[in-house]
C-alpha cells in the first residue's frame, strides 16, 4: 500500500524514469509493488456516500444527511458556490416541512418543533448570507407561521411535484461534486494533515477566547453580587436601627449604635495602608521613542504606560500617574511637531494602532484624562478617521468607539462629534446590530443616545428621521436588553421635534413599541408609556441646549477590567516588559506630580421608570444604586428627598443616612410601608464593565461617596457610555436575527 501510494504520486508528476528505478530496485529486492487501486476504491466509496445521502432524502432524515453532507461536500463550494448555497437553502426547507408532509392529517407536532428549531439556527448562521436575496426572503418567516401547509407563501412547498424537482437538483449535484480526484493519495494527506493543524490551532484560540470571555462575565458577576451584598447590608442596618428605636420608643430619628454597627462593620473598607508612589520617568526619551523607535517598541511602549494607569492603586497612587502624564504632556498636546504621538493612529502597525487606542481609551477612563483629552484639536478627527478605517472586529476600532463614548460626556466633545457626523455613521452601525459584539454594540447605542441630547444632535436625527427611527425601532428588540435604556433614551430625545413626530406617527412606531410592552418587563414598559406620551404630545421643540456651560461630566471614574484583556503582544524571553520596561530604560527624576483631585460635582438623579435625559456611559449607569435610590427616593417623598445632598445620603459603605432620619415622618412600619414597594420595583440598572472590585470600592472608599450618574427626577433618563455585562465581549458576531418574537410578528403581519 506505501509504494503503490508513492508510485501513484510519482506518475502524477511524470517522474518516470523515477518510477522505472523504483520498480526495478523493488523487484531486485523481493518487495513487491502493487498496482495502484485508489481510484476504483474511491469510485466504490463515493457511489456509496451518493447513494446514502439520497436515501437519507427520501427518508427525511435530515440528521444523517447534514453529517454526510458537511463530512464530504468541499467547503470550498459549500461556503462560495451560489448553486451549493440555494440548493442547501431547499434542502433545510425539505427536511423542516418532512413532518407535515409525512403526516398531512396529523402532524407531529413535536418533531416539526424541533426541525423548526434547527431551521432557525440554520438561518441565524450559514443561512444569513442569503437573506438579502428576493427569493428566498419569503422563506426567513416559515419558523414563525403556526400552520405553514395553509399559508399561500408556502403552498408550493407541499406540492406533490416540489420533492421530484428538488431530488432532481441534488442528483447531478452530487455527481459532479463527488466525482473522484485524479490528486493522488499521498498529496491529500499532506494537505489534510496541513488542514486538520491549522484547523485545531484555530480551535485552541477560540477556545481561548471563549475563556477570557467567561472569565472576565464571571468577574462582572461578583462585582454585581458583592455590590447588591453591601447595598443589602446596609439597607438591614437601617432597619435595625429603625427595629430599636420603635422598640426602645424612640422616633425613628434618634438612631442609637445597636446590632446595626456589626452590620455595618462588616463591610466597612479596611484601613489603607500607606501606597508607594511608581517611580518618576523620563518623558522625553519616552516620546521620542515612541515616535523613532521600532514598531515593536512602540507597541511595549504604550503598553506599559496603559499598564501604569490600569493597574495602579485607585486613589493617590492613580492620580498621581495620571498627574504625571498629563503635567509631562505624554500625548503632546502642546507640541508644534507636524507628527505627535496621537499620530501613530495612523501607523501601519496594527498592533501599533491597536495599542494607541487602548491608550487613549484608558485615559478617556479617568474625569482628569478627559479633561487633558478634549483639549487635544487633532485627537477627534484621528478618532473618528480610524472608526471608518480599522476593520469591523478589531480590537482597535473597539477602543476607539468607548473612547469616543467616554468623551461624549464632555458637551465641547458631543458638539464636535455631531459636527463629524458620527450620528449618521452610529445610526449604520445599528442598522447591522447582528454582526456587531455585545460590547460595541452597547458602546454605539450608548453613544448615540449622548449625541441625540443635544439640540444640534436632534436636529441631525431629523434629516432622516425615518431611517433612524427604523433602526432605532428595530434594535429595540436586540435580545441585548442592556442597549435598552439607551435606545429608549434616543427615542425619547429626538420625539421632542415635531417633524420626527410626524414621521413616527406615519411608519405607526406606536404599534410597533406596544408590541413591546406586551413582554412581561414591567421597567420597560414604563419607559416605552413615556416614550409614547412624548410621541403623542403637541410641544413645540424645546428650547436650544447648546448654548449652556455645564460640562455634564460627573467626573466619575470609569476604569474597566476590559482594558488590559486579550493582549497580543507577549514579550519574548528576557525582553523588559511593562513596569520594568519603565524603569529599567527611561527612569526620571521628580517627574510625579501628586495634585488634589477635584471634588466631583453630582448631577440630580432621575426616576429609572423613565427614559434617559442626561449623558451617561454603561459602566456609570449599571454602577447606579439601585437599592440605595429605592430606599431613599420612594415617589411619595421625591420633593423631600431632592433637596437631600448626594453626599449626605448612604453609599452601603461607612455612613449612616442622616438624611433619612431627617426627614422620616415616623416610626418604621410607616418607613416599611412607604420603601419596600419602591425598592422591590425599581428595574436594575445597567452596570459597565466594571473595574476591577478591588479596585473600584476602594476608590470610592478613599475618595467620599461612590458616584452614580445623575439626572433630573421629572423626565426620562439617557444613558453615556456602555459597559460590558455580556459585554466582555462576545467578540465575534452575534448569529442572526436576535430580533423579539413581537416584533418579528409585526413585520410578517
Amino acid at each position: 500500500e506505501p509504494n503503490s501510494t508513492l508510485v501513484m504520486y510519482l506518475k502524477f508528476v511524470e517522474f518516470e524514469e523515477t518510477v522505472n528505478s523504483f520498480d526495478k530496485e523493488c523487484k531486485s529486492k523481493d518487495k513487491l509493488v502493487s498496482k495502484p487501486q485508489g481510484n476504483t476504491l474511491r469510485d466504490s466509496k463515493t457511489r456509496g456516500i451518493q447513494k446514502d445521502l439520497l436515501s437519507s432524502f427520501d427518508d427525511g432524515d435530515h440528521k444523517v444527511f447534514f453529517e454526510l453532507w458537511t463530512e464530504n461536500i468541499p467547503s470550498e463550494i459549500k461556503d462560495t458556490d451560489t448553486e451549493a448555497q440555494s440548493l442547501e437553502f431547499y434542502l433545510h426547507i425539505h427536511f423542516t416541512i418532512y413532518p407535515l408532509r409525512r403526516h398531512p392529517g396529523r402532524h407531529d407536532r413535536a418533531e416539526f418543533e424541533e426541525r423548526i428549531s434547527h431551521f432557525k439556527q440554520y438561518l441565524e448562521t450559514r443561512g444569513a448570507a442569503l437573506s438579502q436575496t428576493t427569493e428566498f426572503l419569503p422563506y426567513y418567516a416559515l419558523p414563525f407561521v403556526p400552520n405553514p401547509t395553509v399559508h399561500p407563501s408556502f403552498k408550493d412547498l407541499f406540492q406533490d411535484s416540489w420533492i421530484p424537482q428538488l431530488k432532481d437538483k441534488l442528483k447531478p449535484f452530487l455527481s459532479v461534486t463527488l466525482k473522484p480526484s485524479n490528486t493522488p493519495r499521498l498529496m491529500n494527506l499532506y494537505k489534510e494533515g496541513g488542514r486538520s493543524t491549522k484547523e485545531a490551532v484555530q480551535q485552541l484560540h477560540l477556545q481561548l477566547v471563549e475563556s477570557d470571555r467567561r472569565i472576565t462575565s464571571y468577574v462582572r458577576k461578583f462585582n454585581k453580587m458583592q455590590a447588591d451584598y453591601h447595598n443589602l447590608i446596609g439597607i438591614t442596618a437601617e432597619l435595625v436601627d429603625s427595629l430599636e428605636a420603635t422598640v426602645s420608643g424612640k422616633m425613628v430619628r434618634q438612631l442609637d449604635c445597636g446590632a446595626s454597627s456589626m452590620l455595618r462593620a462588616s463591610i466597612a473598607p479596611q484601613k489603607s495602608k500607606e501606597v508607594p508612589m511608581l517611580p518618576s520617568l523620563d518623558y522625553e526619551k519616552l516620546k521620542k521613542d515612541l515616535v523613532e523607535g521600532s514598531d515593536r517598541l512602540k507597541s511595549l511602549l504604550l503598553q506599559a504606560l496603559r499598564w501604569r494607569l490600569t493597574r495602579s492603586l485607585p486613589g493617590e497612587q492613580r492620580d498621581t500617574v495620571l498627574q504625571a502624564f498629563i503635567s509631562n504632556d505624554l500625548l503632546e498636546r502642546y507640541s508644534t511637531k507636524q507628527k505627535t504621538l496621537l499620530h501613530l493612529m495612523r501607523s501601519k502597525n496594527k498592533i501599533v494602532r491597536q495599542y494607541m487606542a487602548r491608550l487613549i481609551n484608558a485615559f478617556a477612563s479617568l474625569a482628569e484624562g478627559r479633561i487633558y483629552l478634549s483639549q487635544i484639536p487633532i485627537l477627534l478627527k484621528l478618532l473618528t478617521e480610524a472608526l471608518r478605517t480599522e476593520e469591523k472586529d478589531s480590537l482597535a476600532r473597539e477602543n476607539v468607539l468607548v473612547a469616543l463614548q467616554k468623551l461624549s460626556l464632555r458637551r465641547s466633545q458631543q458638539t464636535a462629534m455631531i459636527a463629524a457626523n458620527l450620528i449618521g455613521w452610529l445610526v449604520d452601525e445599528l442598522q447591522d446590530s447582528d454582526c456587531l459584539s455585545d460590547y460595541t454594540l452597547e458602546y454605539s447605542a450608548a453613544l448615540l443616545m449622548n449625541l441625540c441630547l443635544r439640540t444640534k444632535g436632534k436636529r441631525k436625527c431629523a434629516e432622516n428621521a425615518r431611517h433612524v427611527l427604523k433602526v432605532l425601532t428595530d434594535v429595540l428588540g436586540h435580545e441585548n436588553h442592556e442597549i435598552r435604556p439607551y435606545v429608549n433614551g434616543a427615542l425619547y430625545s429626538i420625539l421632542c421635534i415635531p417633524s420626527v413626530r410626524q414621521e413616527a406617527k406615519e411608519m405607526s412606531v406606536e404599534e410597533i413599541l406596544r408590541c413591546y410592552s406586551k413582554e412581561e418587563n414591567p421597567d420597560l414598559n414604563r419607559q416605552i408609556e413615556f416614550i409614547i406620551k412624548q410621541l403623542n404630545s403637541a410641544d413645540e421643540e424645546g428650547p436650544e441646549s447648546d448654548d449652556e456651560e455645564d460640562e455634564d461630566d460627573n467626573d466619575e471614574d470609569l476604569m474597566e477590567t476590559d482594558l488590559d484583556t486579550e493582549e497580543v503582544l507577549q514579550p519574548q524571553p528576557r525582553e523588559p516588559s511593562g513596569e520594568s520596561l519603565l524603569t529599567t530604560e527611561y527612569l526620571g527624576i521628580m517627574t510625579n506630580m501628586s495634585k488634589v483631585k477635584r471634588k466631583s460635582t453630582p448631577l440630580s438623579q432621575p426616576s429609572v421608570d423613565e427614559p434617559l435625559q442626561r449623558p451617561v456611559t454603561p459602566s456609570s449607569h449599571r454602577n447606579f444604586n439601585v437599592c440605595d435610590e429605592a430606599l431613599i427616593c420612594p415617589s411619595s417623598q421625591t420633593q423631600s428627598v431632592a433637596g437631600c445632598p448626594r453626599s449626605q445620603r448612604w453609599t452601603g459603605h461607612t455612613k449612616e443616612s442622616k438624611c433619612i432620619s431627617s426627614w422620616a415622618p415616623s416610626p418604621l412600619p410607616v418607613i416599611i410601608s412607604d420603601y419596600v414597594p419602591a425598592f422591590t420595583s425599581q428595574p436594575m440598572i445597567p452596570r459597565t464593565p466594571e473595574a476591577a472590585p478591588s479596585q473600584n470600592a476602594g476608590a470610592h472608599r478613599a475618595r467620599g461617596p461612590a458616584l452614580a450618574p445623575q439626572f433630573s427626577h421629572s423626565e426620562p433618563q439617557q444613558s453615556n457610555r456602555p459597559g460590558s455585562t455580556s459585554s466582555t465581549r462576545g467578540r465575534g458576531p452575534q448569529s442572526g436575527s436576535k430580533r423579539s418574537s413581537a416584533l418579528k410578528k409585526i413585520k410578517l403581519a
